[in-house]
This record gives C-alpha cells, sequence and structure tokens, in this order.
C-alpha cells in the first residue's frame, strides 16, 4: 500500500473521531488548504477500495470511514506496517509526464522504473491515468513490446496537456512559490521538478506589469495560469520543441496578440530565447481564454451571447420554479464568464475546477437544472461537468442559498430477489449521489403501490402498465443505465421541484423580510439614477437619414461633431479613438440584420447616448461572427467611463432588445424615430414595473 504522511494522518483522525472531523476541521489541524484535503480525500477513496471501504459524510459534512469491522481493522493493521512516502502519486505522475514530455521519443519501462524509484506494477499503473489525461488533449501515450513507451501529438497540445495538469494538481504549490519569489525569496530548485526560478520570477513580473495592471485584471485563477504557460514557453522553445507554424491562425492584429507580443519582446530580451510568432499566439490564445475579475466590461458589449444567457437563465428559472429572469448582477456576471469559456471550448482547452464533485453533492437539482439549460441554449458545445459546476456557482450565489433541501426519491422493482434488490438499490445511491432516498418493491407491492410519491421509477423487466413513466435497467446497473438515469432526472427536474418549494418550503419569518427590505434612501437613489437615465437617452435620441457616404467612419465623425456642439462629448478625436479600438477588438455588424452597433465608453463623453443612422446606400463592414455583411442602419450608442449598475442594466436592455424577436429588429431598422422611441419607452416602462416597482 503507497501512502503519504498527510493521506495517513487523515485516515488515522477519521477512525479516531468518526464523524467529527470535516474538511475544515482537517485543513486547519494539518496546516493545509481545504482544497489539498480534498485532493487527499481522492487520493485515500482509491486506497479504502481495496479493503472494501468508503468515505461518507454525515449531515454535518463529518468524515466517516464505513464498511465491515474486519476491514476496518484490517486497514487499521496495514496503517501501522506501511511506511508513508513523502512524494504523493500526482508528484511522481508529474514527474513521468515532464520525463516524456521532455526526453523522448521513446522509453524503455524498466528504465522510467528505475529513474522514479518505483515498482514496475506502480509506473504501469501511473502510465494509465497520464494516458487518460493526455487523451483529452489528443497527446497519445502509446505502449509497444520490443519499441517502448511513446508520447504523440501536437506541440502546443503537449503544453496543454502539461499546464493543465500542473494547475489542476498543484496550484497551491505554484501560488506559494510566485509568492516566495515575490518576496525576494530565490529558490535552488527547479520549481515542481521544471520550471526555472528565474524564468518564473521575470515571467511573473511582466505579466502583472503589462497584463494585470495596466490592462486587464485576470481572475487570480487565469493570471496563474498564463505565467505558467508563459514560463513554459519559453523553456520548450529553449530546449528546441517548437510550435508547429501552421498553428499559427489568428492575425496579429487583436488586441491579445498585440499584448502578448510586447511580453514576448522583453522576454526573448532579458532571457535571451528567442520566441517565435507561432509562440505569441500560443500565448494570446491563453489570453483570450482568461476570466476577468470585473464583471461590467460586457454590458452591451457581446449582446448575440448576451440574448443567450439570458434564454439561459430563463429556462434555468422555470425548471426550479424561482425568478431569476431580471437579476441582472447574474446576468452580468454570466455574460463575463461565458465568453472566454466559449472560446476555450472552440480551442479544445481543458478547464480544472477543484468543486466540482463537491458542487454536484451539495446542489445536485441546480446542477441538473444548469446542464440541461446548457444544452438547451448552447448546442454544439460540449460543456464538461467542471465548466457546468462553474456555471451553478453563479447561479448559487444569485440564490444565496445554502445546501439544497429537495429530496428525490426513487423506488426500485426487481423481482430477481431481495439481494439483487438491495445490490441495486445500494448502486444506485453511491452512483447517483443525488438520488436521497431508493425503497424497494416486489411485485406484489407494484399492484397496490401509488407512484405519485416517486420522483423516479426504476424497474428491472417491464411493466405492465402505461401510465407510470419509468426506466428499466439492468439488475448490475451498467454505464449506459446510470446515463440513462441521469438524463431523465436532468429533463425532469420542473416536476421534482413542482412538489416542494425549491429554496424556501417554510414561510419567511417577519425577522428575514424586515431584514431583506430595501434601504428607503439608496431605492430612492436609485430611482433618481433609472428616471435621469431613461431621460437622458430619450432626450438624446434621434433618427440620422444618410444619402451616401465613403465609409462608415465619416457618419461617425458627423454625428459626434453634432454631439460635441450639443455638449454630450468634449473631444471628439478621443470618442473616435474608443470606437476604432473597439472595432479592432472584432466586428460590429449584426450577422443576419442590416444593423451594426458601434459603442464605447470614454471619459469625454458626458451623457449616455443612443441614437440610429439609416444610410440609403448600404456600407460593408464587420459582422460579429467575423463576416463581411452590408449595414443600413448603424446605431451608435455612447458612455461615460463610469457607470452606475443600473445604467449599465438599461444600456444592457437596449442592446438585447436589438434582436430580441423580428418585430425588434423590424422597428430597429425602418428608420421610423416615432416607432423606435416608442420601442425605447415599452422597454424602459416594462424595466420600471418588473424591477423598481416589484423591489
Amino acid at each position: 500500500m503507497f501512502i503519504t504522511f498527510r493521506e495517513k494522518s487523515i485516515i488515522e483522525l477519521i477512525v479516531r473521531t468518526s464523524g467529527k472531523h470535516t474538511v475544515h476541521s482537517l485543513s486547519s489541524y494539518l496546516d493545509v488548504s481545504a482544497r489539498t484535503i480534498q485532493r487527499d480525500l481522492k487520493s485515500i477513496e482509491k486506497t479504502l477500495q481495496e479493503f472494501d471501504l468508503t468515505i461518507e459524510r454525515t449531515a454535518d459534512e463529518g468524515l466517516l470511514i464505513t464498511g465491515p469491522n474486519d476491514q476496518i481493522y484490517r486497514l487499521i493493521q496495514n496503517l501501522i506496517t506501511v511506511s508513508p512516502a513523502d512524494e504523493t502519486p500526482e508528484e511522481r505522475k508529474l514527474k513521468l509526464l515532464i520525463i516524456l514530455l521532455h526526453e523522448g521519443p521513446f522509453f524503455k519501462k524498466q528504465v522510467l522504473a528505475g529513474q522514479l524509484g518505483i515498482s514496475s506494477a506502480t509506473l504501469s499503473a501511473h502510465l494509465d491515468d497520464l494516458s487518460e489525461w493526455l487523451q483529452k488533449f489528443s497527446v497519445r501515450l502509446s505502449r509497444t513490446k520490443g519499441v517502448g513507451i511513446e508520447i504523440d501529438g501536437g506541440e502546443a497540445n503537449k503544453r496543454h496537456a502539461l499546464g493543465s495538469y500542473m494547475l489542476a494538481y498543484f496550484y497551491e504549490e505554484i501560488i506559494e512559490s510566485l509568492y516566495f519569489l515575490q518576496q525576494g525569496k530565490s529558490e535552488k530548485e527547479n520549481i515542481l521538478g521544471y520550471f526555472y526560478p528565474q524564468y518564473l520570477a521575470i515571467v511573473d513580473q511582466l505579466v502583472n506589469k503589462k497584463i494585470n495592471k495596466e490592462q486587464t485584471k485576470l481572475a487570480d485563477s487565469d493570471y496563474v495560469g498564463l505565467v505558467v504557460y508563459s514560463c513554459m514557453t519559453l523553456q520548450r522553445t529553449e530546449k528546441g520543441f517548437l510550435l508547429e507554424t501552421i498553428e499559427l491562425v489568428e492575425k496579429s492584429s487583436t488586441s491579445e496578440y498585440q499584448l502578448i507580443e510586447k511580453v514576448c519582446k522583453e522576454l526573448s530580451d532579458q532571457l535571451s530565447v528567442q520566441l517565435t510568432k507561432a509562440d505569441t499566439h500560443f500565448l494570446s490564445v491563453i489570453l483570450k481564454g482568461s476570466k476577468v475579475q470585473a464583471a461590467d466590461g460586457s454590458y452591451y458589449d457581446s449582446f448575440l451571447l448576451g440574448r443567450k444567457v439570458k434564454n439561459l437563465i430563463r429556462d434555468v428559472s422555470s425548471q426550479l420554479g424561482v425568478d431569476l429572469i431580471d437579476d441582472f448582477s447574474l446576468y452580468q456576471g454570466l455574460l463575463a464568464h461565458m465568453e472566454p469559456l466559449i472560446f476555450r471550448l472552440n480551442q479544445n482547452l481543458e478547464s480544472f475546477n477543484p468543486l466540482t464533485d463537491e458542487i454536484k453533492r451539495k446542489y445536485p437539482v441546480l446542477f441538473m437544472a444548469v446542464k440541461q439549460g446548457i444544452e438547451n441554449e448552447f448546442e454544439g458545445l460540449d460543456f464538461s461537468a467542471d465548466e457546468t459546476a462553474f456555471i451553478v456557482l453563479h447561479f448559487g450565489s444569485a440564490l444565496l442559498m445554502g445546501e439544497e433541501k429537495v429530496q428525490i426519491d426513487a423506488v426500485v422493482i426487481c423481482p430477481s430477489g431481495i439481494g439483487t434488490s438491495k445490490m441495486l438499490a445500494s448502486r444506485i445511491q453511491k452512483e447517483l449521489p443525488e438520488i436521497n432516498s431508493v425503497e424497494i418493491l416486489s411485485i406484489n407491492d407494484f399492484q397496490a403501490a401509488s407512484f405519485k410519491k416517486y420522483d423516479l421509477v426504476i424497474s428491472t423487466i417491464r411493466l405492465p402498465v402505461t401510465e407510470v413513466d419509468y426506466i428499466r435497467v439492468s439488475p448490475l446497473l451498467n454505464e449506459r443505465d446510470i446515463g440513462y438515469i441521469e438524463s431523465y432526472l436532468q429533463n425532469n427536474v420542473k416536476k421534482i421541484t413542482d412538489k416542494t418549494h425549491y429554496l424556501h418550503p417554510e414561510k419567511p419569518s417577519e425577522a428575514l423580510i424586515t431584514k431583506n427590505r430595501p434601504n428607503i434612501q439608496q431605492m430612492l437613489q436609485e430611482i433618481k439614477q433609472v428616471q435621469n437615465s431613461m431621460d437622458v437617452i430619450l432626450s438624446n435620441f434621434k433618427v440620422v437619414r444618410k444619402q451616401y457616404a465613403t465609409d462608415h467612419w465619416e457618419i461617425l465623425q458627423e454625428v459626434i461633431n453634432v454631439a460635441q456642439k450639443e455638449g454630450l462629448v468634449t473631444n471628439v478625436a478621443s470618442a473616435l479613438h474608443e470606437l476604432r479600438e473597439r472595432e479592432k477588438k472584432g466586428g460590429l455588424g449584426i450577422p443576419n440584420t442590416t444593423m451594426a452597433l458601434f459603442h464605447c465608453r470614454d471619459n469625454s463623453i458626458q451623457e449616455l447616448l443612443f441614437q440610429v443612422i439609416h444610410i440609403d446606400h448600404p456600407l460593408i463592414v464587420k459582422g460579429m461572427d467575423g463576416k463581411d455583411m452590408q449595414m443600413k442602419n448603424l446605431l451608435l450608442m455612447l458612455a461615460p467611463t463610469i457607470l452606475t449598475d443600473r445604467q449599465q442594466e438599461i444600456l444592457s436592455l437596449i442592446s438585447t432588445s436589438l434582436i430580441e424577436n423580428d418585430q425588434s429588429m423590424m422597428i430597429f431598422t425602418s428608420s421610423n424615430e416615432k416607432a423606435i422611441r416608442q420601442k425605447l419607452e415599452e422597454i424602459f416602462l416594462d424595466y420600471l414595473q418588473n424591477n423598481l416597482i416589484k423591489e
């Protein structure tokens, strides 16, 4: 039995206290993070399987080891005799992965086992795990008799595989190393047995200075990821592992590419490592797939995606019987999260979420509802459980929820005997932890049973009924059966939540109502902000007709010049510069329409402005899908740099309503000022009735 000192300590503490210790109490007792304990528990679960034992949690999150007493005794005896090692299986697998990716192309099994100081059997187990991991990134690990072990795959895929493994299993160790390097403490050995400390320190300084402070404030995990991939790129390129030039698919005009280009130039100058254009492109893809800390940058920027996000919120709300449709904070957070997420999915970039298992266990119904909503709205994209769990956190935060109180009750009809029935019931609860209770019915009991009280009916035989919706499975419950049950639950979330109030089964107390009541002065202030914003937009709104123009910049120049005369803009050149910068990031034409939305925020803009310029002779502009399109209606939306949440929400309302339905598109492309103004008034009135008045 292989086990580390910390894993041995965790097992001993759980056995000794039986249900008293939680993940957090263990992390405090052993002076490590909760995430480290979670990772160790996964490794411990594999060890316990050898003894037919499992880890279970009490209602209070307490941990206990369950199984036959003789097996628990056997485990304790083994713990007494075993000699723990300092190196975890993940650490050894990382060493193995580094060797495979840096010292190839072929390896003999005995040589590898000797290098790592492990047995051939342990090496085979590690290779199995790594083969599964590498497969996610289209990298193949093959073992051929007489030839040895070989790694085959593109260089970019190899970098993604190694970087993702480090971030998935050694995120905290990287954070700690970066902290010590920032404090000026030099490391003698390579960090994680791979990164040169000098390289990592310089990369960290440059990424922080050039990107995190001057440009976009990245979310912590994505900042660390960019540092890891940048340092890895340096070291792999220096060793001669070069990216294939065919992978350079994006033009060098993107803002992400230009940012990374500056970083790469300084890295090359400081460390004398000549980074290629392919390296710059590779890192620009990583940057583009990164999440930012602030969620208020996309309030009216990505309204095609915004419509999908609103539909997702509407779908999940409908399934759960809750109202999140007007929650702008949720919409804003999801919009900021989804854009880089979809880019990552299209680039086949793996994202690891250490909380996935815990989220699925604590919020099974919400997880199923979100998964169903994603599948309904984002067809053609494959969201992993880890990515889905990130989205669940946004909804969980909006619901301000503790652990779910929804009970999912199942019934099993199995005539094969009580032993088989019990085994099937226990397997269902083990494989599908979201199911709270499983009742067993015999064929005789089945005749008189009322199935209305069950959320799920499972049978191992064909039932002689038509009015009962049931799932037929094998008595041994194979993987396909589990998939059927998961799919059924996911498609019937509404049925499950209809039998009870999803979040608040009991009537809220008077104290809770008083506590949640908004501050009247704050509310009045928000009403003033909303009233002023709507008034300004309606006052400044107009439709301008333009017969001829050489390009859209000629039109924008004219319109903003007029806005300057009216005191709405103080610096025409500054506003135009911001509009040009926004257009560089991607097309502004709305696909399948004749509209393009040009928008920006700038210090020179004094008031919110929304205007429509109708062009008699269409101009060619770049669409949001990257294709050229004809524009007959230029929509201009300008805003000051600093906006309140309510102002952002109002601008978002306008932008998403542009393509809300065929009627909306017809109105906004009509060039009829009266009809468009009336549509804006309808949008504002609906907002007032459903948000401010309701609140």
